[in-house]
């Protein structure tokens, strides 16, 4: 039986490897920095704001600033390998099958818990509603806000 450790593990190389390979298509430089603060993400099951992503990056890097972590995050944001979750003030890796991606994300409001759903069905519908009314939409990841099934218990 594989242990949550290894589980965690493996999904983290895995997630390195996805992330990897979209700085490479895009020909960006994923930088040790970079690296480490999306590690730090993908190390969390849930979002994490950027003062705790601080905190423990500083475990490695000392003398990391507020600024060090918010420009990996935005490069992260701007590849598509990391989200932010608005209604949280917080970011999460993307763990979608395809990176970049656009999609649909489940925000449980007891728990934090994040559930990312990639439905091209709700963001055709949405870019159908959008173009009906001569708007052009932005971020193509839409938040919504819930209860997930193990605080409705």
């Amino acid at each position: 039986m594989v242990s949550k450790t290894q589980r965690t593990a493996d999904n983290e190389r895995h997630l390195l490897g996805l992330a990897e390979g979209v700085c490479a298509r895009l020909k960006v430089a994923f930088t040790p920095i970079r690296r480490e603060v999306f590690t730090l993400l993908c190390r969390h099951d849930r979002p994490v704001g950027a003062y705790e992503l601080l905190d423990e990056l500083k475990t490695s890097r000392p003398n990391a600033a507020p600024v060090t972590v918010y420009r990996a995050l935005e490069f992260l944001l701007g590849a598509g390998l990391a989200h932010r979750v608005n209604a949280l003030n917080a970011f999460t890796a993307c763990r979608g099958r395809e990176l970049p991606h656009s999609g649909l994300m489940l925000i449980c409001s007891k728990c934090s818990h994040v559930i990312e759903v990639e439905d091209r069905k709700v963001e055709s519908s949405i870019q159908r509603s959008a173009a009906d009314l001569a708007f052009a939409t932005g971020d193509k990841l839409v938040e919504v806000v819930g209860t997930c099934s193990d605080c409705q218990r």
